[in-house]
């Protein structure tokens, strides 16, 4: 039996994980604190009501991009351990292999699109 992992064995697992390592740091950096105090403090006392309402919604839109790159920034790590773990690459659902392109595409991938598409499917109709 080889000592080389599932992953090890899987090509393009290096561009991969340098595409995953810069998403990871990229969302870290859009993330960071100093940019939310940006925002959150730009205007400390607005002048009248559309500076008030401009405010609200730049902060409004700030949060959700923010919850939006914090669930990405999970499934990135989530994909940075499936890499150490040696099953990068494996649908998560099925056990069958991510075709590279789709992994190229979306180097956090959990599912082949084949099942991708039938999870998407089943949330549609419980939804």
């Amino acid at each position: 039996m080889s000592s080389m992992n599932k992953s090890e064995a899987k090509p393009g697992v290096d561009r991969s994980l340098k595409a995953l390592r810069e998403k990871a740091y990229e969302l870290r950096h859009r993330m960071s604190a100093e940019k939310a105090a940006a925002i959150v403090s730009r205007l400390e006392d607005p002048s009248d009501s559309g500076d008030l309402s401009q405010q609200s919604h730049e902060e409004w839109l700030f949060l959700n991009r923010n919850n939006l790159e914090k669930a990405l920034l999970r499934e990135v790590e989530e994909a940075l351990v499936r890499v150490k773990e040696g099953t990068y690459g494996v649908c998560q659902e099925c056990d069958e292999p991510i075709s590279p392109k789709r992994l190229q595409a979306l180097p956090w991938a959990k599912f082949c699109v084949r099942c991708q598409e039938m999870l998407g499917a089943m949330a549609k109709q419980s939804s």
